[in-house]
């Protein structure tokens, strides 16, 4: 099985980091899980990117982040889960969310997710409590979206580019970059890197043009001395539910909502948002979970 991959780079000489991701097989798995239309696709792919991208960093096993925009367009909210072996999960209110092309003859990404919302960042990594950054939605676009996290809630110079392509097969093409300026980054390096991601165009293109990740990195940089220090790091979109979680989940509900569903049912399914997999629950199992209030 072909893998999608992420790469991280330094240029000029340290003071800018750049992480670039191939994620079109992640995104495809995403598209057939939840059977999306190409708008939602490309939505959603663009966040589960955006996911593994920031995932990247993480440094302990029990790290994870979640990613939520509610833009309040017809899409809904958008929601994916990562954790630090780049295994990723998400789901989309209206998967067959559907929109005329934009004026640039695009998919319409930011009509679907609309302007008017929020984009929280959710990142458990250890500490007492999670930390948990909110920004207004810019534009829908999520890549803008992203960049104003960066600059407002973490305090950091950045860019950020994604891109979902999606012919009638599926998805052709899938990935995106997350460019930090150092603290000791030049206004020249600034100038120099504005230039150059104008040049290089979309992420998506670079992409279909067959260029490595190691060349994104020089184009958008404009550095030809790149310097590669991570990378074969092999995102996957995967689901963790279990019954077992799932059977906790219903542990946690009131005496008396789980003997209702006893009496008007007799049993129970509950379907994963994340992977649309299906898990029974005989009487006999509910009852047991009762008994054992």
């Amino acid at each position: 099985m072909e893998k999608d991959n992420i790469e991280k780079f330094l240029a000029y000489n340290g003071r800018i980091a750049i992480t670039c991701a191939n994620t079109s097989y992640l995104v495809e798995e995403a598209r057939k899980v939840h059977d999306l239309s190409p708008v939602a696709t490309a939505a959603l792919g663009r966040l589960l990117t955006m996911g593994v991208i920031m995932a990247s960093d993480l440094k302990s096993e029990k790290d994870n982040i979640t990613l939520q925009i509610k833009g309040g367009g017809p899409i809904g909210k958008m929601v994916a889960v990562v954790n630090k072996n780049l295994q990723i999960k998400g789901t989309v209110d209206n998967p067959q969310v559907d929109a005329p092309l934009n004026e640039f003859g695009k998919l319409d990404v930011g009509g679907v997710v609309g302007q008017n919302g929020y984009l929280n960042v959710i990142k458990d990594i250890g500490l007492k409590e999670p930390y948990i950054g909110v920004v207004p939605i810019s534009s829908g676009e999520i890549a803008e979206d992203f960049a104003r996290y960066f600059t407002e809630s973490e305090q950091v110079r950045s860019a950020v580019a994604l891109g979902v392509l999606v012919d009638k097969n599926g998805v052709k093409d899938a990935g995106g970059y997350l460019l930090t300026a150092m603290p000791d980054a030049t206004e020249e390096d600034i100038t120099k890197i504005e230039k150059s991601i104008f040049a290089a165009g979309a992420m998506s293109k670079m992409l279909e043009d067959n260029l490595s990740l190691f060349d994104i990195a020089k184009k958008v940089t404009g550095d030809k001395q790149v310097k590669v220090i991570e990378k074969d790091m092999h995102p996957e979109y995967k689901c963790d539910c279990s019954k077992e979680k799932i059977e906790r989940a219903l542990k946690a509900l009131d005496k008396n909502e789980l003997n209702k569903i006893i009496e008007e049912d007799g049993k129970a399914e509950i379907i994963c948002h994340f992977c649309n997999k299906k898990y029974q629950f005989s009487k006999e199992e509910l009852l047991d979970l009762v008994n054992k209030k």
